[in-house]
């Protein structure tokens, strides 16, 4: 049993808009490490002298929001991550959805598996190049002695083709390669309609290694959904960790020993939210996946960290729900891709914490989506000590709507976790707050939370940024 763990949650911020990445750095020339926050619509901020001051503001390099004229969008600024010599050398990295690159979507109607209709089970993406929602693109900015941020390169452009699952906080450098790590959803829609997660050549649904040491001649990168459409110097910049992607809020770093645990969260459809870990992975260099596509082999396929889906949700085969005619307390669940579960059943690693969208247990919630994860490496709060922290968006059936905070323990051998609750004190009132973000230091000793009132794009200033406490 695990024990019960309370904590307060400090105001820092009030009145920001819907905060995607939190993170500290150390300003060039500054002794301060600085808490930076990076928002939805392109702007990002830091906690300076004397209260919050702008960074940067890129909104008119961000998509218009606002997915065909509704109010919820997963596009907009979704990435940020400082150099590892950021206060020496001002390098810094963002991932967003670019203006003006506004299209039709992959598909003209809602997408959902009928495993009694095969040809819902085996959708192809064509007219890739007119039948894409947007385009995202990473980017390489510097802050310049005395100066104002400015870009400097474009690392890559991808086609997405849909409006969600881009990921957030998705970038991240890595403590043990000193290269950034690009974590990218799986393109979108639902139930992974054309399985791009499991596709060695799709950009979607991975985790891919960045280097940002190496240049290229390549100055102008084309707009990409594959790996192999990359010119070669952009290929051997890359490396790829792992498939098996859904959606994912970042990976996050521990460091126990001479040793680095990897967490990744997947955030689920309709059943259930996972977290993986992982300590050893061979990351196959881009080059070799091109080039064993080319000459159909299967060189390094046991290789690639899996999260297995789209068969997989967590610990489960990804079921299709659906209500029980004439009984409609109940649910039936059907795999929705039996044959994917199947390939993919030796070849995926097991979650660490598989939690699920209905669950009555005390000291469990129904949850709705992960938002963030983090290993916890302070002593002010004793009990999450050397803990796995995470966020989801909202705890089902409350009113008004409330985020949930839960932790873990770290293991690595494979088996599935115990996780509980995080009680924390009410600074909302009677206002919504959707849980949206969890950062943390540079040296994970503290931890932030990300909250919204509301989950509308149109609905501005509405997010709070609060420090977790014992």
């Amino acid at each position: 049993m695990l024990a019960k763990i309370r904590v307060r949650l400090q105001p820092l911020v009030r009145n920001i808009n819907l905060p995607t990445v939190l993170k500290t750095a150390f300003l060039p020339g500054d002794s301060v490490e600085r808490l930076f926050i990076a928002t939805q619509v392109g702007e990002i901020f830091y906690i300076g002298d004397g209260g919050l001051r702008t960074f940067l503001d890129i909104r008119q390099r961000i998509i218009k929001l606002g997915h065909k004229g509704g109010e919820y969008d997963e596009r907009g600024l979704v990435g940020l991550a400082f150099h590892p010599q950021f206060r020496t050398n001002g390098l810094f990295y963002l991932h967003y959805s670019a203006a003006g690159t506004q299209g039709p979507g992959a598909l003209t109607e809602e997408f959902h598996p009928d495993p009694c209709n095969p040809g819902t089970l085996n959708l192809r993406w064509t007219n890739r190049e007119t039948r894409f929602d947007h385009i995202d693109t990473v980017e390489e900015w510097m802050v310049p002695a005395n100066g104002m941020p400015q870009k400097r390169r474009t690392l890559l452009n991808i086609r997405r083709p849909f409006f969600n699952h881009n990921g957030v906080n998705s970038l991240n450098f890595s403590p043990e390669t000193g290269k950034l790590v690009f974590t990218t959803g799986d393109g979108g829609a639902g139930y992974d309609p054309f399985n791009l997660a499991q596709d060695d050549m799709e950009i979607a649904g991975k985790i891919i290694e960045i280097d940002v040491s190496k240049t290229t001649p390549v100055t102008n990168p084309p707009v990409v959904t594959r790996f192999n459409e990359l010119p070669r110097p952009i290929q051997e910049t890359l490396t790829v960790i792992a498939k098996g992607v859904r959606n994912i809020p970042g990976i996050s770093y521990q460091r126990i020993g001479q040793q680095f645990i990897k967490y990744v969260g997947n955030v689920g459809q309709d059943f259930a939210e996972s977290i993986f870990s992982f300590v050893q992975y061979q990351p196959i260099p881009v080059t070799r996946l091109v080039e064993a596509t080319q000459t159909n082999t299967e060189i390094g396929q046991s290789r690639l960290i899996n999260f297995g889906w789209r068969g997989w949700e967590g610990a489960f085969p990804t079921p299709v729900i659906k209500g029980c005619p004439g009984n409609p307390g109940s649910n039936m669940h059907t795999f929705a891709y039996y044959s994917d579960a199947v390939t993919t059943s030796e070849r995926r690693i097991p979650p660490l914490v598989t939690y699920l969208h209905d669950d009555a247990r005390p000291d469990k919630f129904a949850g709705t989506a992960l938002t963030g994860v983090q290993a916890y490496m302070g002593t002010a709060i004793p009990a999450l000590t050397g803990r796995v922290v995470f966020i989801d968006l909202a705890r089902k059936k409350t009113s008004p709507v409330r985020g949930v905070l839960a932790y873990s323990p770290p293991r690595t051998d494979g088996k599935l976790n115990e996780y509980t609750v995080i009680e924390t004190d009410n600074p909302f009132g009677s206002q919504p707050a959707h849980y949206v973000s969890l950062g943390t230091n540079l040296n994970h000793t503290r931890l932030y939370l990300g909250a919204y009132r509301s989950m509308s794009v149109m609905n501005l200033n509405q997010g709070t940024i609060f420090e977790i406490l014992s």
